[in-house]
């Protein structure tokens, strides 16, 4: 499906995910996480859709649970006393609250991350900090694309091993493992000539010498200012809310939080418009495509 946040100014992705993705860690209000959570599921189903729905299910939904339940087995502080476990300390309510909310926090991140490797490609990275930083830009735009690019070529270098019959499906353990690691060692070796070959032609295009220009495609205009100056305004006042303790919530030893009042829920506000931004970009521009397409 189409991404029309992604066609926005670099700059603007980037303070995006940036503010989502601190903002995730940061707070830990309840409300912040659940819609932190529900902000970054919905964008990363607009943009991957089945596979999205698939490792919600098959990923983030055992480790959710699995960090949920780890942390009341070692964390036993909290008033609320619902039971003892087997080696005589208490289970308290707080302790499965927080657990929960930690597994929450942990998946919304997840999910944050997973949107900015679809949006913020290596190319924007480079052209924003390339300048800047030019060899730390460019090992960092290889490592982020490194772990799609090895998924891809293992399975082109096991669908070869396959066709002339060394598949690690068939034989006994012992075959399956040597011709697992066979893959292994090609795709060590591939990796490693795909890094002296990426070193050596960037090195011949002066890449990181002062004075050296870039052509680039990206450009600021009006639209991007807006947008720009919207994250930013939003993202100063959920700041400013955050170290005013408008979004403060403690769960040791007891609950304690704000839930309601004009200016907590006005924070809850912006923090939702913030996550929804990308969402209610796609949903505009959907909308006025359709209207277009069915004039003509």
């Amino acid at each position: 499906m189409r991404d029309s946040f992604s066609s926005y100014h670099p700059a603007v992705n980037m303070l995006y995910f940036a503010l989502m993705i601190a903002f995730a860690m940061i707070l830990m209000h309840p409300v912040c996480l659940v819609l932190s959570f529900v902000c970054a599921f919905s964008y990363a189903v607009y943009l991957n859709g089945r596979r999205a729905l698939t490792f919600a299910l098959a990923g983030m939904l055992p480790m959710l649970l699995t960090a949920a339940l780890i942390n009341p087995a070692f964390n036993h502080r909290g008033a609320t006393i619902l039971g003892y476990l087997p080696s005589g300390n208490p289970l308290t309510l707080e302790s499965l609250v927080y657990g929960a909310a930690a597994a929450l926090m942990l998946v919304a991140v997840v999910s944050w991350f997973s949107c900015y490797h679809a949006v913020m490609t290596s190319d924007k990275f480079i052209y924003l900090f390339g300048r800047v930083i030019p060899a730390l830009s460019l090992m960092l735009s290889m490592a982020l694309r490194f772990v799609p690019r090895f998924r891809a070529q293992i399975k082109i270098v096991a669908s070869a091993q396959l066709c002339i019959g060394r598949g690690v499906a068939h034989g006994g353990p012992l075959r399956r493992a040597r011709r697992g690691l066979r893959i292994l060692s090609v795709m060590v070796t591939w990796a490693l000539e795909n890094a002296i070959e990426t070193a050596g032609s960037m090195r011949s295009r002066g890449y990181g010498l002062p004075g050296r220009t870039a052509f680039s495609l990206y450009r600021m205009d009006r639209r991007d200012r807006r947008a720009l100056l919207f994250l930013a305004a939003v993202g100063a006042y959920l700041i400013a809310g955050a170290a005013a303790g408008g979004l403060h919530f403690r769960y040791f030893p007891t609950f304690k939080g704000l839930w309601g009042g004009g200016y907590t829920l006005s924070l809850f506000a912006a923090y939702f418009a913030l996550g929804a931004t990308p969402l209610v970009i796609n949903i505009r521009e959907d909308r006025m495509w359709k209207a277009t397409a069915s004039k003509i």
